[in-house]
């Protein structure tokens, strides 16, 4: 256990001197002869000395720890202490004889230091309350952004799998598309890997990354269906958290290329109102009896659900709907303003 002094906030320190100093003036200037006497401060030091080590040795090392007993024994013990310095030492170092030889009731003494140091208990909990009230916000900040990049992160690998089996099957069959898809995925990569880093990014840039991805995915379509996408955006001053959109798009692709040789039908439409509220819906036909699992289910739906979350609690409402021979997603939220 680390020494008493290295476990002191001095910050907490200097909160705790402004206070006792208020409280000790409060207490002179309630009596009837408002002047300040050598004994008075002597005597309210000791009981701030008591209060201090209640505060700052027994709570942190009995009660914080669920040690009652040893707690109670602990402050019966200082307080006797303190009774007998008052009545042994300082009562006969600052007063008379008579008032010397005469030992008070140890009620009165009680009665005397209680209130100081119910005082400075309660001070020292309220502290330590809000302390651990901040470390524990700072803790649940740490977890989601660690939670955060923990899904980003599955993401790209998702993606480049699906991706790069398109590549290779273009490139065994010397298509002449294999180098517009290079250069589309490398477009998207480079989106991915260099503009994701933040939060949050503009919209333009999210719905440039769309358009690109949406081509790219386009190539494998060929003349087998048609893709449309459709975009509104009338304020770019807001932001928006990356690669949300991109999973639903890319899910559309999978599953209706994995049920379809033919009539393949993909419609896309976003929308950024002046009021920075985006609308994005996204449809594809699909066959029941194809190659395809259910579509509301898979690693990547959950990961966008979780980041949803915990990006825009209460500020989005996501609706997902399978309907033969067509599933649609529509999903709203309420950006953030653009910083």
């Amino acid at each position: 256990m680390k020494p008493l002094f290295n476990r002191i906030n001095y910050k907490e320190l200097a909160y705790q001197v402004v206070f006792l100093t208020i409280l000790f003036f409060l207490s002179s200037f309630n009596k009837h002869t408002p002047e300040i006497k050598l004994h008075s401060v002597v005597f309210f030091l000791t009981y701030a000395l008591l209060s201090f080590s209640v505060s700052y040795y027994l709570t942190p090392k009995f009660l914080y720890t669920k040690k009652y007993k040893e707690f109670v024994i602990g402050l019966i013990v200082v307080f006797l202490l303190m009774y007998l310095l008052e009545e042994l030492v300082l009562e006969k170092i600052f007063f008379d004889n008579h008032r010397a030889e005469h030992v008070s009731n140890i009620f009165y003494t009680l009665l005397d230091i209680g209130p100081l140091l119910i005082i400075m208990v309660s001070f020292k909990l309220a502290w330590d309350s809000i302390k651990k009230q901040r470390e524990l916000d700072n803790l649940q900040s740490t977890v989601k952004e660690s939670e955060l990049q923990f899904l980003k992160s599955q993401i790209n690998p998702h993606f480049l799998f699906n991706n790069l089996n398109n590549l290779y099957s273009y490139a065994i069959e010397n298509s002449p598309k294999t180098p517009s898809i290079i250069l589309e995925l490398s477009s998207v990569l480079r989106y991915m890997l260099y503009d994701c880093k933040e939060d949050f990014v503009p919209v333009s840039k999210e719905v440039s990354h769309l358009k690109d991805f949406t081509a790219l995915n386009e190539l494998q379509i060929e003349n087998r269906g048609e893709v449309e996408l459709i975009t509104n955006i009338a304020a770019n001053d807001y932001s928006i958290a990356p690669l949300i959109l991109i999973m639903f798009v890319e899910n559309a692709f999978k599953h209706s290329t994995a049920s379809q040789s033919e009539n393949i039908r993909i419609r896309i439409l976003l929308d950024v109102s002046s009021k920075g509220v985006l609308h994005f819906v996204c449809e594809n036909s699909f066959l029941p009896n194809g190659n395809n699992q259910s579509l509301s289910a898979g690693i990547g739906l959950q990961n966008v659900k979780k980041r949803l979350d915990l990006l825009y609690p209460n500020k989005y409402t996501l609706k997902i709907e399978e309907e033969e021979p067509t599933y649609k997603v529509d999903l709203t939220i309420k950006l953030h303003a653009l910083k």
